[in-house]
Protein backbone atom coordinates (compact mmCIF):
# COMPACT_ATOMS: atom_id res chain seq x y z
CA UNK A 1 0.00 0.00 0.00
CA UNK A 2 1.05 3.61 -0.47
CA UNK A 3 1.87 3.91 3.24
CA UNK A 4 5.06 1.88 2.66
CA UNK A 5 6.25 3.36 -0.63
CA UNK A 6 8.93 5.55 0.94
CA UNK A 7 10.64 3.07 3.25
CA UNK A 8 9.62 -0.51 2.46
CA UNK A 9 13.19 -1.81 2.65
CA UNK A 10 13.55 -0.33 6.14
CA UNK A 11 10.17 -1.75 7.22
CA UNK A 12 11.23 -5.25 6.19
CA UNK A 13 14.65 -4.85 7.82
CA UNK A 14 13.04 -3.80 11.12
CA UNK A 15 10.87 -6.90 10.93
CA UNK A 16 13.94 -9.07 10.40
CA UNK A 17 15.60 -7.49 13.43
CA UNK A 18 12.58 -8.54 15.52
CA UNK A 19 12.86 -12.12 14.18
CA UNK A 20 9.82 -11.78 11.93
CA UNK A 21 11.10 -14.06 9.21
CA UNK A 22 7.95 -14.74 7.15
CA UNK A 23 5.46 -12.12 5.91
CA UNK A 24 2.31 -12.47 3.81
CA UNK A 25 1.34 -9.41 1.79
CA UNK A 26 -2.33 -9.34 0.88
CA UNK A 27 -4.12 -8.82 -2.41
CA UNK A 28 -7.42 -6.92 -2.36
CA UNK A 29 -8.01 -6.55 -6.12
CA UNK A 30 -6.30 -7.70 -9.30
CA UNK A 31 -3.77 -4.86 -9.37
CA UNK A 32 -2.75 -5.20 -5.73
CA UNK A 33 -2.60 -8.99 -6.11
CA UNK A 34 -0.08 -8.53 -8.94
CA UNK A 35 1.92 -6.10 -6.80
CA UNK A 36 1.86 -8.52 -3.87
CA UNK A 37 3.23 -11.29 -6.08
CA UNK A 38 5.92 -8.93 -7.34
CA UNK A 39 6.98 -8.10 -3.77
CA UNK A 40 7.08 -11.80 -2.94
CA UNK A 41 9.45 -12.33 -5.85
CA UNK A 42 11.70 -9.50 -4.68
CA UNK A 43 11.99 -10.09 -0.93
CA UNK A 44 13.04 -13.44 0.58
CA UNK A 45 10.56 -14.58 3.22
CA UNK A 46 7.68 -12.58 1.72
CA UNK A 47 4.78 -14.42 0.10
CA UNK A 48 1.56 -13.12 -1.42
CA UNK A 49 -2.15 -13.74 -1.35
CA UNK A 50 -4.50 -12.93 -4.22
CA UNK A 51 -8.19 -12.09 -4.31
CA UNK A 52 -10.91 -9.45 -4.55
CA UNK A 53 -11.96 -7.68 -1.33
CA UNK A 54 -15.70 -6.96 -0.96
CA UNK A 55 -14.99 -3.21 -1.23
CA UNK A 56 -13.58 -3.71 -4.72
CA UNK A 57 -16.28 -5.89 -6.28
CA UNK A 58 -18.16 -3.19 -8.24
CA UNK A 59 -15.10 -2.66 -10.45
CA UNK A 60 -14.42 -6.38 -10.83
CA UNK A 61 -16.01 -8.27 -13.70
CA UNK A 62 -16.22 -12.05 -13.72
CA UNK A 63 -13.33 -12.04 -16.22
CA UNK A 64 -11.10 -10.76 -13.42
CA UNK A 65 -11.13 -14.25 -11.94
CA UNK A 66 -9.54 -15.71 -15.05
CA UNK A 67 -6.67 -13.25 -14.57
CA UNK A 68 -6.38 -14.27 -10.90
CA UNK A 69 -6.13 -17.93 -11.93
CA UNK A 70 -3.38 -17.12 -14.44
CA UNK A 71 -1.52 -15.14 -11.79
CA UNK A 72 -1.58 -18.14 -9.45
CA UNK A 73 -0.63 -20.65 -12.12
CA UNK A 74 2.34 -18.54 -13.24
CA UNK A 75 3.58 -17.68 -9.72
CA UNK A 76 2.57 -20.62 -7.56
CA UNK A 77 5.81 -20.59 -5.55
CA UNK A 78 5.14 -17.03 -4.36
CA UNK A 79 1.46 -17.45 -3.39
CA UNK A 80 0.41 -18.54 0.10
CA UNK A 81 -3.35 -18.06 0.06
CA UNK A 82 -6.52 -16.73 -1.54
CA UNK A 83 -7.94 -13.54 -0.05
CA UNK A 84 -8.81 -11.46 1.49
CA UNK A 85 -12.36 -12.22 0.48
CA UNK A 86 -15.65 -12.08 2.34
CA UNK A 87 -18.39 -9.69 3.39
CA UNK A 88 -18.31 -6.12 4.69
CA UNK A 89 -21.62 -4.69 5.88
CA UNK A 90 -20.02 -1.75 7.71
CA UNK A 91 -19.01 0.29 4.67
CA UNK A 92 -21.47 -1.35 2.24
CA UNK A 93 -19.61 -0.21 -0.87
CA UNK A 94 -21.33 -3.09 -2.64
CA UNK A 95 -24.89 -4.52 -2.15
CA UNK A 96 -25.20 -7.53 0.16
CA UNK A 97 -26.46 -9.84 -2.57
CA UNK A 98 -23.54 -9.02 -4.88
CA UNK A 99 -21.03 -9.44 -2.06
CA UNK A 100 -22.45 -12.85 -1.21
CA UNK A 101 -22.48 -13.92 -4.85
CA UNK A 102 -18.80 -13.08 -5.34
CA UNK A 103 -17.86 -14.53 -1.97
CA UNK A 104 -19.22 -17.89 -3.08
CA UNK A 105 -17.46 -17.65 -6.45
CA UNK A 106 -14.12 -16.96 -4.80
CA UNK A 107 -14.49 -19.68 -2.16
CA UNK A 108 -14.99 -22.21 -4.94
CA UNK A 109 -12.09 -20.74 -6.89
CA UNK A 110 -9.80 -21.04 -3.85
CA UNK A 111 -10.75 -24.71 -3.53
CA UNK A 112 -10.05 -25.30 -7.22
CA UNK A 113 -6.63 -23.67 -6.80
CA UNK A 114 -6.01 -25.61 -3.56
CA UNK A 115 -5.24 -22.44 -1.61
CA UNK A 116 -6.21 -21.61 1.99
CA UNK A 117 -8.78 -18.82 2.22
CA UNK A 118 -8.27 -15.55 4.09
CA UNK A 119 -11.71 -14.32 5.17
CA UNK A 120 -12.75 -10.69 5.68
CA UNK A 121 -15.77 -10.36 7.98
CA UNK A 122 -16.98 -6.97 9.15
CA UNK A 123 -20.43 -6.70 10.72
CA UNK A 124 -21.47 -9.80 8.76
CA UNK A 125 -20.81 -12.67 11.18
CA UNK A 126 -23.91 -14.77 10.57
CA UNK A 127 -23.84 -14.52 6.78
CA UNK A 128 -20.10 -15.26 6.66
CA UNK A 129 -20.49 -18.37 8.82
CA UNK A 130 -23.57 -19.53 6.90
CA UNK A 131 -21.83 -19.26 3.53
CA UNK A 132 -18.69 -20.95 4.83
CA UNK A 133 -20.81 -23.79 6.20
CA UNK A 134 -22.65 -24.13 2.88
CA UNK A 135 -19.52 -23.95 0.72
CA UNK A 136 -17.29 -26.13 2.90
CA UNK A 137 -15.36 -28.17 3.54
CA UNK A 138 -12.11 -26.43 2.59
CA UNK A 139 -9.34 -29.00 2.18
CA UNK A 140 -6.60 -26.34 2.18
CA UNK A 141 -8.03 -24.68 5.29
CA UNK A 142 -8.49 -21.02 6.04
CA UNK A 143 -8.30 -18.20 8.54
CA UNK A 144 -10.77 -15.63 9.81
CA UNK A 145 -8.65 -12.53 9.31
CA UNK A 146 -8.78 -9.77 11.94
CA UNK A 147 -11.22 -11.76 14.05
CA UNK A 148 -13.89 -9.45 15.49
CA UNK A 149 -16.51 -11.83 16.89
CA UNK A 150 -17.12 -13.12 20.40
CA UNK A 151 -16.06 -16.40 21.98
CA UNK A 152 -19.16 -18.23 20.73
CA UNK A 153 -18.39 -17.22 17.16
CA UNK A 154 -14.77 -18.20 17.69
CA UNK A 155 -15.84 -21.72 18.61
CA UNK A 156 -18.08 -21.96 15.54
CA UNK A 157 -15.22 -20.78 13.34
CA UNK A 158 -12.85 -23.36 14.80
CA UNK A 159 -15.50 -26.04 14.25
CA UNK A 160 -15.30 -25.21 10.53
CA UNK A 161 -11.60 -26.05 10.66
CA UNK A 162 -10.48 -22.41 10.44
CA UNK A 163 -7.82 -20.54 12.34
CA UNK A 164 -8.52 -17.22 14.08
CA UNK A 165 -6.13 -14.35 13.39
CA UNK A 166 -5.75 -11.70 16.08
CA UNK A 167 -4.55 -8.17 15.26
CA UNK A 168 -3.11 -5.41 17.45
CA UNK A 169 -6.60 -4.47 18.64
CA UNK A 170 -6.13 -7.10 21.35
CA UNK A 171 -3.71 -4.71 23.09
CA UNK A 172 -6.49 -2.13 23.54
CA UNK A 173 -7.88 -2.24 27.09
CA UNK A 174 -11.50 -1.90 25.89
CA UNK A 175 -11.29 -4.83 23.42
CA UNK A 176 -13.03 -7.15 25.88
CA UNK A 177 -14.47 -9.68 23.42
CA UNK A 178 -11.23 -10.09 21.50
CA UNK A 179 -9.18 -10.35 24.67
CA UNK A 180 -11.49 -13.11 25.92
CA UNK A 181 -11.13 -14.94 22.60
CA UNK A 182 -7.33 -14.60 22.65
CA UNK A 183 -7.27 -15.94 26.21
CA UNK A 184 -9.65 -18.88 25.83
CA UNK A 185 -9.42 -20.43 22.36
CA UNK A 186 -7.02 -23.36 21.84
CA UNK A 187 -3.55 -22.04 21.12
CA UNK A 188 -3.41 -24.45 18.19
CA UNK A 189 -6.16 -22.38 16.49
CA UNK A 190 -4.50 -18.98 16.86
CA UNK A 191 -2.62 -16.83 14.35
CA UNK A 192 -1.24 -13.30 14.74
CA UNK A 193 -1.32 -10.47 12.21
CA UNK A 194 -0.61 -6.80 11.73
CA UNK A 195 -3.28 -5.82 9.18
CA UNK A 196 -0.75 -3.15 8.30
CA UNK A 197 -0.86 -0.27 7.74
CA UNK A 198 -3.92 -0.35 10.03
CA UNK A 199 -4.61 -1.43 13.63
CA UNK A 200 -1.21 -0.79 15.17
CA UNK A 201 -0.96 -2.18 18.72
CA UNK A 202 -0.17 -0.14 21.78
CA UNK A 203 1.98 1.93 22.10
CA UNK A 204 1.70 2.82 18.39
CA UNK A 205 -2.11 3.00 18.31
CA UNK A 206 -3.30 5.38 15.59
CA UNK A 207 0.04 5.33 13.77
CA UNK A 208 1.15 3.31 10.77
CA UNK A 209 1.42 -0.36 11.59
CA UNK A 210 4.27 -2.58 10.40
CA UNK A 211 5.37 -6.22 10.84
CA UNK A 212 7.94 -5.51 13.57
CA UNK A 213 5.08 -4.49 15.85
CA UNK A 214 3.65 -8.03 15.86
CA UNK A 215 5.89 -8.64 18.87
CA UNK A 216 3.72 -6.31 20.98
CA UNK A 217 0.58 -8.21 19.95
CA UNK A 218 2.26 -11.51 20.77
CA UNK A 219 3.45 -10.27 24.16
CA UNK A 220 -0.06 -9.11 25.06
CA UNK A 221 -1.63 -12.46 24.19
CA UNK A 222 1.09 -14.36 26.05
CA UNK A 223 0.34 -12.25 29.10
CA UNK A 224 -3.42 -12.85 28.77
CA UNK A 225 -2.81 -16.60 28.59
CA UNK A 226 -0.15 -16.60 31.30
CA UNK A 227 2.38 -18.35 29.06
CA UNK A 228 5.83 -17.36 27.84
CA UNK A 229 6.26 -15.22 24.75
CA UNK A 230 8.57 -17.90 23.36
CA UNK A 231 5.88 -20.59 23.67
CA UNK A 232 3.28 -18.35 22.03
CA UNK A 233 5.68 -17.44 19.22
CA UNK A 234 6.66 -21.05 18.51
CA UNK A 235 3.07 -22.27 18.44
CA UNK A 236 1.56 -19.49 16.33
CA UNK A 237 4.48 -19.78 13.91
CA UNK A 238 3.82 -23.52 13.61
CA UNK A 239 0.12 -22.77 13.03
CA UNK A 240 0.91 -20.27 10.27
CA UNK A 241 3.31 -22.73 8.66
CA UNK A 242 0.73 -25.51 8.78
CA UNK A 243 -1.82 -23.30 7.01
CA UNK A 244 0.27 -21.39 4.52
CA UNK A 245 3.30 -23.65 3.95
CA UNK A 246 2.05 -27.14 4.76
CA UNK A 247 4.93 -28.82 2.98
CA UNK A 248 7.37 -27.24 5.45
CA UNK A 249 5.48 -28.17 8.63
Amino acid sequence: MNDYVGDLDAVIERARQKKVEQIITIGIDLESSKKAVSLAGKYPGVRASVGIHPHDLPSSAESTYAAIVRLVEENREHIAGYGEIGLDYAKMYCPMELQQHHFRIQLELAKTLNLPVIIHDRDAHEDVLRILEQCGPFPAGGVMHCFSGDYTMACRTIDLGFFLSVPGIVTFKNANNLREVARKVPLTSLLLETDGPFLAPQPWRGKRNEPAYILATAACIADLRNISLEHLARTTTANATALFQPGLH
